[in-house]
């Protein structure tokens, strides 16, 4: 027999932020907005969590799906966003990446097909793919990247199994409005699909229509708590308490759902670290609201430059993020990225990394200084472009 490899990967490409951002760090002096991860450093009060549980010697097997306390942490957590799960219908996963990838393999089956509104993060499309599934884009650029009932039913066919949500979203930092939530509850119910609720940005909502008593943001699963038995909930510690580097999320589901999920997440990863979950409990005691004041004044700030610029942009409401339209300059988002990097020091996400020609994204998660050049910069660069049709 030939020596050949899995013909799933054969189709996947390295990610495409990645890839631009490895090219801006060969540019010297290079502003980079591209990645969403936190400026911030983790609270010293979640760090020193760990030194404990080392001096503990918590350094043995864990539980598989998370000690008991964390997962009763996460439950709590939850509850304040109106979601009840019980600590055995959650799993602690290597971040929200490990989360998606074991509920979406749990439930796919070669020639399902998964409704994806785009723009959306690659990670989505690879992790379909990998299953032998097919990645059905929604195209929400023509209504301001929010979803309609008639979208959802042009896309569907009865091998739908299921559909993605991420408010606020990577790229465009949006939040669902009460229609495009109602319009997925509509379709879920009608076609019985999943639906898999990304929540890794629920508390960086800046404006939220549905919010809790205590001001906390709802999203999808905590408004059609009906339809528990078809969403999956993943979520993250990494952009909320600036943890990326922990690789630590959960993943809840009804417990048929989750009791699957399990299996493979125990054979995935066997469990995430012993020593870290203690520091994750701590880490749910933190108030986040300082964080989102801070990212609601960069974007603020963001907004204003890129329209004084004459970028025609929708305002996001959440996340880290701005994706302005870039069609009127005629070239590719490739190109107008690459461009940039070399002509002007400044780098974006071209939206073709979010299956979103026409646009680039912007990441504000970073100091205001940087900020402040590489908007400097970018205005430069648009200058250059429209001197071409003076």
């Amino acid at each position: 027999m030939a020596l050949t490899t899995n013909t799933a990967l054969a189709q996947l490409q390295p990610s495409g932020i990645r890839r631009i951002t490895a090219f801006a760090k060969q540019t010297p002096g290079c502003i980079l907005l591209t990645l969403g991860e936190p400026d911030g450093n983790t609270a010293d009060v979640v760090k020193e969590e760990v030194a404990k549980s080392l001096a503990a010697n918590e350094t043995h097997y864990p539980p598989n799906n998370g000690t008991v306390e964390l997962r009763r942490a996460i439950a709590a957590h939850m509850e304040k966003r109106n979601l009840a799960y019980g600590e055995d219908e959650i799993i602690v996963t290597c971040g929200a990446t490990e989360a998606l990838f074991a509920a979406l393999s749990s439930i796919l089956n070669p020639g399902d097909e998964v409704l994806v509104p785009t723009p959306a993060f690659g990670l989505y499309e690879s992790i379909i793919s990998v299953n032998r599934a097919t990645f059905v884009p929604v195209d929400t650029r023509p209504t301001k990247f929010q979803l309609t009932l008639g979208q959802l039913e042009a896309a569907a066919t009865d091998r739908t199994k299921a559909i993605v949500l991420t408010s606020p979203n990577n790229p465009t930092g949006c939040v669902l409005d009460p229609r495009s939530l109602d319009a997925v509850a509509k379709f879920a119910k009608a076609h019985d699909v999943f639906v898999i609720c990304d929540d890794v940005y629920t508390s960086l909502v800046y404006e939220g229509v549905y919010k809790s008593d205590e001001g906390v943001h709802l999203g999808f699963a905590s408004c059609y708590g009906e339809l528990r038995d078809r969403i999956i909930v993943c979520d993250s510690f990494s952009k909320p308490y600036a943890m990326t580097g922990w690789r630590l999320g959960w993943v809840a589901a009804d417990a048929p759902i989750s009791a699957q999920i399990a299996k493979m997440h125990q054979y995935m990863v066997s469990s995430v670290p012993s020593f870290v979950q203690r520091a994750a409990i701590r880490a749910l005691k933190e108030d986040v609201a300082p964080a989102r004041e801070v990212y609601r004044g960069r974007r603020d700030y963001v907004l204003a430059r890129l329209r004084e610029i004459g970028f025609d942009v929708v305002e996001p409401d959440g996340a880290f993020y701005v994706f302005p339209s870039i069609e009127k300059f005629g070239m590719s988002s490739d190109e107008f990225c690459t461009r940039l990097i070399a002509e002007k020091g400044v780098a974006l996400v071209p939206g073709s990394c979010f299956a979103a020609e026409g646009f680039v994204r912007l990441s504000y998660c970073c100091s205001m200084e940087n900020l402040e050049e590489g908007l400097n910069r970018l205005a430069a660069f648009v200058q250059t472009l429209e001197q071409r049709f003076v």
